[in-house]
């Protein structure tokens, strides 16, 4: 069971102005609540300092948001709340039929849609579950919390998009839901990633040391850039792919507002990461640099074994070698992106328009091109 030990640097419930046992609200207590106590002239300087808030280990009231330090994530924030979206809205008809058209789609599609559904339908929970039972309890700086808050709700709904997809089309939930435990490409992926969550779920784990505050930072980059910044990028290529062929539109669109959620939550991890190793600058050794360089290499290693896996034979003019350069290029922006140098000389981006998919900018307007009469997928029927 966690434990929450955070307290304000004025004690537990030290609220001027207010005794112990004094009601909160008038008119509550039946009997005349007591004198209010004398000013307190030690008030002001219980206040919160900006100068005082740190990523890790501050030593400031963790519930007062203001006054800001960290306004960018404040303002990633707000961001998120105004891209706000719900899997229900997003029409499935054509989906639908297209995947009951026995040929409508060939066997290699259909085999890349499962076992994309098969990775994702798990994988946004366990980036949640790092968030909530993890990395939250760990950032002491409000503003970031509060965006951390944003982004576990948007890790729930893209698990709930999945879901959609997958009921929409009477997809097997027995065998999308287990992928990640039968399905080796996809069940490795998840394996390199559990130990990292564990260390932060742990609750004896606990920040102050060189050692512990280390593997937070890994962790912090395992999640940013290598979960949600590489680990998503085939998925997002190949229902995109689809899209951009007039297939799966639907769920295409979906993973459209997915990726650009995802986008933003890699730019603000990559924000927290260079904060924290600016605050910390300890942390940022030539031996725990190297380590990441070998992490990020295996994550690019496990990334195309799922390539290889879901499109065997290429599909939609894309296939597997062009997702090793892509991966190449993808890992070395993240490791420039922290202050890395590249890992692979010259890789280049095959796939130039998903870059236009993820610069938000360029992304049509979704509360102009929402459906407003539609059945969701549960409610359409085969028939």
């Amino acid at each position: 069971m966690l434990q929450f030990e955070e307290k304000s640097s004025g004690g537990m419930g030290a609220v001027p102005g207010l005794q112990a046992g004094a009601p909160l609200f008038a008119g509550v207590a039946s009997t005349p609540a007591p004198a209010p106590a004398p000013a307190d002239d030690n008030a002001a300087s219980r206040r919160v300092n900006v100068a005082d808030k740190r990523i890790i280990n501050g030593q400031t009231d963790v519930n007062q948001l203001v006054p800001f330090k960290y306004k960018w994530a404040w303002e990633k924030y707000l961001s998120a709340c105004a891209n706000h979206w719900m899997p229900q809205e997003i029409q499935m008809s054509r989906d639908i039929e297209l995947w009951k058209n026995p040929n409508g789609l060939t066997d290699d599609e259909r085999r890349l849609v499962k076992r994309n559904l098969g990775f994702f339908v798990t994988a946004d929970s366990l980036a949640a579950n790092n968030i909530v039972l993890g990395t939250y309890r760990h950032i002491t700086a409000p503003e970031c919390r509060q965006y951390l808050l944003r982004q576990a709700f948007e890790e729930a709904i893209h698990t709930h998009a999945y879901q959609y997809i997958v009921e929409s089309l009477q997809l097997d939930e027995g065998e999308v839901f287990n992928a990640y435990r039968e399905i080796p490409s996809i069940r490795d992926k998840d394996e390199f990633l559990i130990p990292f969550i564990d260390t932060l779920t742990d609750p004896a784990f606990k920040t102050g040391t060189l050692e512990s505050d280390q593997k937070l930072l890994k962790s912090l980059i395992v999640f940013a850039c290598v979960m949600e910044g590489l680990f998503f990028y085939v998925g997002f290529t190949q229902i995109l792919a689809l899209g951009r062929q007039n297939k799966m539109t639907g769920a295409a669109e979906q993973y459209q507002y997915i990726l650009r959620d995802e986008s933003m939550h890699c730019n603000f991890g990559i924000d927290l990461i260079n904060t924290i190793k600016m605050e910390n600058p300890r942390l940022w050794t030539p031996e725990f640099r190297e380590e990441i360089r070998v992490i990020m290499s295996k994550a690019v290693e496990l990334e195309y074994r799922y390539a290889e896996d879901t499109m065997p034979r290429g599909v939609l003019g894309m296939n597997a070698a062009m997702f090793k350069e892509y991966l190449r290029f993808i890992a070395n922006r993240r490791c420039q992106q922290i202050g890395l140098d590249v890992m692979y000389e010259g890789a280049t981006n095959p796939f130039p328009w998903m870059a236009e998919m993820i610069d938000l900018k360029k992304e049509k307007n979704f509360f102009e091109t929402r459906v407003t009469e539609y059945q969701t997928g549960g409610a359409l029927s085969w028939d």
